[in-house]
């Protein structure tokens, strides 16, 4: 077994958390801990899912991670909010549980546009792009004028 674990009260150092709260994360089932006699310990890997670090790779292997940073004009609140939802939804489909897409949406008021930025793996960023993309040429009425352009910021 090589993978590094901790005591509950090493977690409560590393996050700067109460023992108790770790306790309570563990009963609440927030983290995930083994029980070895009286005592808990927590993988790393757990650890990193409660944190919403990603993984550490295997030694050897290559991590590819890509940042996409996608910018729609012409976009209300109303019209940004269902593009948003059709975004987390594409985002969420379970392509990659090891290294799952993080997704942050943001939508300007001010300046009628929204941003959407996506971190993860190469091949679940394209498929992504291609939803969006697919869903902007299919919807062009949705953007209210003739075509949906995708901008890279």
């Amino acid at each position: 077994m090589s993978e590094e674990m901790y005591s509950v009260e090493q977690v409560a150092d590393l996050l700067g958390l109460h023992v108790r709260t770790v306790r309570g994360y563990i009963r609440a089932g927030r983290l995930r801990a083994t029980r070895i006699g009286k005592q808990y310990r927590i993988a790393r890997a757990d650890l990193d899912a409660l944190t919403g670090r990603p993984p550490t790779p295997a030694a050897g292997s290559a991590a590819l991670e890509v940042s996409s940073i996608v910018q729609v004009d012409g976009v209300d609140r109303a019209t940004a909010d269902r593009l948003g939802t059709v975004v987390l939804a594409g985002a969420n489909n379970g392509y990659d549980l090891a290294r799952p897409l993080r997704v942050q949406v943001v939508h300007d008021a001010e300046r009628n546009r929204m941003k959407i930025v996506i971190l993860g793996g190469a091949a679940a960023t394209a498929d992504l792009l291609r939803l969006l993309d697919a869903v902007l040429d299919a919807n062009s009425g949705l953007l209210g004028r003739e075509e949906g352009k995708v901008g890279d910021a």
